[in-house]
């Protein structure tokens, strides 16, 4: 039996997966999953204007589906893999779920968010979120790139 090393990059692609998703479905191209235990405990995809919900964040929703598989509203230990930088309302509700490691694909054009610039969140004086950027940068951003080219058409 081989085994795998499920690093950043790895993971990254199934996000990069439900981004793909999202552009099929004519939605900003934004997938993401939590990761926890070595395993995949939710997942979720753009759906803002399909479902006419402003929250309907690609991070929103697979915070939902793993707080409800895995009972709990604290997703402790547990890695979140997006492929574009959260906005601020996703960013509250990433810190209130109190995950461990924030992993982007690509950032915002134009935005520097001080947030990250130290390469940690800081949630409180007990939790702190460790972000890395740039994981499979060029795949995400090609993908958002042709989403919104399209749209220009």
């Amino acid at each position: 039996m081989i085994k795998h090393k499920k690093n950043n990059k790895y993971w990254m692609k199934f996000a990069l997966l439900f981004a793909k998703v999202a552009f099929l479905k004519g939605e900003v191209p934004v997938g993401s999953l939590l990761v926890k235990s070595n395993k995949i405990i939710g997942f979720g995809w753009n759906n803002s204007i399909s479902n006419n919900d402003p929250t309907g964040h690609s991070e929103i929703i697979t915070l939902r589906k793993s707080g409800k598989f895995i009972r709990n509203y604290r997703l402790l230990d547990a890695s979140l893999y997006v492929t574009l930088e959260p906005c601020i309302m996703c960013l509250g509700a990433i810190l209130n779920s109190r995950i461990k490691n924030l992993i982007i694909g690509t950032k915002k054009k134009n935005v520097t968010n001080i947030l990250y610039k130290n390469k940690y969140i800081l949630n409180s004086k007990k939790f702190k979120i460790k972000v890395v950027n740039n994981v499979l940068k060029k795949e995400c951003s090609n993908l958002l790139n042709k989403f919104f080219f399209n749209k220009r058409k």
